[in-house]
């Protein structure tokens, strides 16, 4: 065989085999291919080994299954009160279809991304600025349904929607500020009242708290002098009825008792103002006793007497019948 011939041989074998391997297609992880064959959508190939048709099927479109992030710039929007302000948000979104994705618009990245910034004019329009301000997750969920809804088609799957920054006019940050300060100052004012309410409430409590114990102690002081006086009182009592009851068990004779009674009688009669009313017993015990008879010139001491004989009265008023009043006695 001649050299040239061996040399044509060769050269055949290395375009085969530098054809061969560039024709072997590794698809990493979480990416698939869109392969074409002679410009017709053939097959979408997963991650793996893939060997391709050489100058008859063609890798249409790489696609990544990864998520990822749009972030739009700020764009001015009007909002429902006419007023304009510059929001500008970030989309979170992956495809879920390569074919779907490469087929179903010219370039889904930037139509999504024109898609988001209508749908956010949309929603904002409807709202006020006070309700943007402070409607962050309204917004945010309503643009993730819209634009998941609307990028089906297209192989993209729409994570979520997040608002970035709301931006409104110089002159009505202003005016927000300047609200923002009052309400601060009406929030101080407000908290220094209820403060000096609560320290008028509390001195008046306290107040009110001493005068109540106050006057539980000045009445457990009235129960106690009255317990102690009502003791006293028992006590003395229980002390007279002891006396008499050792009296008792003495046996003492009638005289010891007509002394006693003397004795309550003289006490009875220790002052210029007392009147004293004797019962009926008394006087009889007094007169049966020697020592008061003979003292008093009652009982009977006198009997065996003589009664001095009486005194005869002539009224001066008759001369001629004088009438005598025996035991009259002017």
């Amino acid at each position: 065989m001649k050299p040239f011939a061996i040399v044509i041989l060769i050269l055949v074998i290395v375009l085969i085999l530098i054809a061969i391997i560039r024709n072997i297609i590794i698809v990493p992880q979480a990416m698939q291919f869109v392969v074409e064959r002679l410009g017709k959508y053939n097959k979408t190939w997963e991650a793996g080994l893939h060997l391709k048709v050489p100058f008859i099927e063609r890798i249409a479109k790489r696609a990544s299954l990864k998520e990822q992030v749009l972030d739009t710039p700020p764009q001015p929007v009007i909002t429902k009160d006419n007023v304009t302000i510059q929001i500008d948000s970030v989309v979170y979104f992956h495809i879920f279809d390569a074919k779907l994705f490469a087929y179903g618009a010219h370039d889904p990245v930037v139509a999504l991304e024109n898609l988001s910034a209508t749908t956010l004019r949309n929603i904002v329009g409807e709202l006020t600025l006070d309700e943007s301000l402070t409607s962050r997750d309204t917004i945010n969920g309503r643009l993730t349904q819209t634009l998941d809804e609307a990028t089906d088609r297209w192989g993209i799957k729409v994570e979520r929607v997040e608002l970035k920054n709301i931006i409104p006019p110089a002159e009505i940050r202003a005016s927000m500020e300047k609200e923002m300060k009052a309400e601060r100052e009406r929030r101080q004012t407000v908290l220094e009242a209820e403060g000096h309410k609560q320290a008028v409430i509390t001195r008046a409590e306290g107040d009110k708290q001493a005068i109540v114990l106050a006057a539980e102690g000045e009445r457990d002081a009235r129960i106690a002098r009255a317990q102690g006086e009502a003791q006293a009182i028992y006590l003395a009592k229980k002390a007279e009825a002891d006396g008499i009851k050792e009296l008792l068990n003495a046996k003492i004779d009638e005289r010891v008792l007509e002394l006693k009674r003397y004795e309550a009688m003289v006490k009875m009669a220790d002052g210029h103002s007392a009147k004293i009313i004797i019962p009926t017993d008394m006087v009889s015990s007094v007169k049966n006793s020697v020592v008061f008879a003979e003292t008093a010139g009652l009982g009977n001491v006198t009997e065996g007497r003589d009664p001095e004989p009486a005194k005869e009265y002539i009224d001066p008023c008759c001369d001629e019948d004088q009438v005598v009043i025996p035991g009259s006695a002017k």
